[in-house]
């Protein structure tokens, strides 16, 4: 076991981003849970409140990989919700930028939604 090659491979394949969503934690949550699933990781609420841990095999020259999504509620105005997105993998990195988009996109359109009715 090669704790320096582990740590270089987290540090090059890291994933760190912050989002601003126009959706409930509740709902951000639910979906991460859900969106990760479908790509073949388990993902479910940790213990600690507005948190979904990712979990994942082998990828790339690490034995597991893992995730962290947490969403912080009413950030700045009501119904704003501070996502943090934070994990590392071969192929888990670019499934979380890809979740990023899809929930920036899922936002916007909710939001533009809102402002037409």
């Amino acid at each position: 076991m090669d704790i320096d090659r582990y740590n270089e491979e987290m540090k090059r394949t890291a994933y760190q981003k912050k989002a601003v969503a126009f959706l409930p934690a509740d709902e951000v949550l639910d979906l991460a849970v859900g969106f990760f699933k479908e790509r073949g990781y388990r993902s479910a609420r940790t213990g600690r409140p507005n948190q979904v841990l990712v979990m994942g095999g082998p990828e790339g020259g690490v034995p597991r990989v893992n995730a962290e999504i947490s969403a912080r509620a009413d950030v700045g105005k009501p119904g704003t919700t501070l996502v943090t997105v934070d994990g590392f993998g071969e192929r888990l990195g670019p499934a979380l930028a890809e979740f990023v988009v899809h929930l920036r996109a899922l936002s916007k359109a909710r939001r533009a939604k809102r402002a037409a009715s």
